[in-house]
């Protein structure tokens, strides 16, 4: 796996971008990417986006004391991934308040056309003690930096019409 956030830049919607592969291990009888572990390349994605901006999930949690337990996760599947099949997460914020965040994503080939999935997770802000509070200031700026998710791909997710263009990487 490796950060591709460098090629970003190229990309009009300019959201986060990470490449990984399916790994055998990914793969159910079929040949096909298990449905769960999409959900697992949407954490990767995450992770790798607060990562490219300049602080690691893990030290947020250390550092700073704040988690970010989901609320909610869903994801639409368009197209099966195979085995071996190079992909990008792309992930891009999708709305933030005082108490939450949300997180949206896009599984595309590496070489782009239409997404294999795209899919939506839902956080909220919690303290070392397990209570909801309000993100450090450090956090609200990390956040405040990100790529924001284009509303093409939340009426994706949504399941509203989409236009042919949102449906290309």
């Amino acid at each position: 796996m490796e950060d591709t956030a460098a090629l970003s830049a190229a990309k009009e919607e300019g959201m986060h971008r990470y490449a990984l592969r399916v790994r055998y291990a990914d793969t159910d009888q079929m040949g096909w990417a298990y449905y769960g572990h999409y959900f697992r390349w949407f954490e990767i994605g995450r992770t790798e986006l607060l990562r490219s901006l300049g602080r690691s999930y893990s030290r947020i949690e250390r550092e700073v004391g704040i988690r970010l337990p989901v609320r909610e996760a869903r994801c639409r599947y368009l197209r099966g991934a195979r085995y071996d099949d190079p992909l990008v997460v792309e992930t891009g914020v999708a709305g933030r308040s005082r108490v939450g965040v949300s997180f949206a994503y896009r599984i595309v080939p590496e070489a782009g056309g239409t997404p294999h999935a795209v899919g939506l997770t839902e956080h909220f802000f919690m303290d070392t003690a397990g209570r909801p509070v309000r993100p450090a200031p450090v956090v609200a700026e990390l956040l405040e930096r990100a790529p924001s998710a284009p509303e093409g791909l939340l009426a994706m997710i949504e399941g509203r019409k989409a236009g042919a263009r949102d449906l290309r990487a």
